[in-house]
């Protein structure tokens, strides 16, 4: 089975996250991001160069969670793809661009935290996997063999 892929992106949040909703009552996170850019020196060493900043939006409950977790300065690292759209300022016509991210997490490269592994509350679809019962992963631990014959070296 082929490994499941998606575009990502790493930054900072550059902007106060705001949490708005859509027409249709959609949640909708979104915030200004940028991604730190270095250039390696001929003696190994590395010059910080200007940021570069874009869009970053999320969507429905993940965009409320978002909301809820993310501040600006926070660094993180998300799943999802790049929408561009055209946009009218002016009388003229402008191409944009937003990172949709369907998930998203802080970076742990950069970023202290406490892992919290009660369970969410169930709701909606999830109340299925919720009630499912599930046992903690044990690692597969070796099987205790013993050659029957000592092994010989040539």
């Amino acid at each position: 089975m082929a490994i499941h892929t998606q575009q990502s992106i790493s930054g900072f949040i550059a902007t106060e996250p705001r949490l708005t909703y859509t027409e249709n009552g959609i949640a909708r996170f979104y915030a200004r991001f940028g991604q730190e850019h270095y250039r390696r020196e001929p003696d190994d060493t590395f010059t910080k160069l200007e940021p570069t900043f874009s869009n970053l939006v999320l969507y429905n409950a993940s965009a409320q969670r978002a909301h809820e977790r993310f501040a600006k300065g926070d660094s993180f690292v998300a799943e999802g793809k790049i929408n561009t759209f055209q946009y009218e300022r002016d009388g003229q016509q402008i191409d944009g661009e937003e990172f949709v991210a369907r998930k998203i997490g802080h970076d742990t490269a950069r970023t202290r935290y406490t892992v919290d592994r009660t369970p969410r509350q169930a709701t909606g679809h999830d109340s299925t996997a919720m009630n499912r019962h599930t046992t903690p992963f044990q690692p597969p631990t070796p099987p205790d063999h013993q050659p029957s014959t000592p092994a010989m070296g040539v």
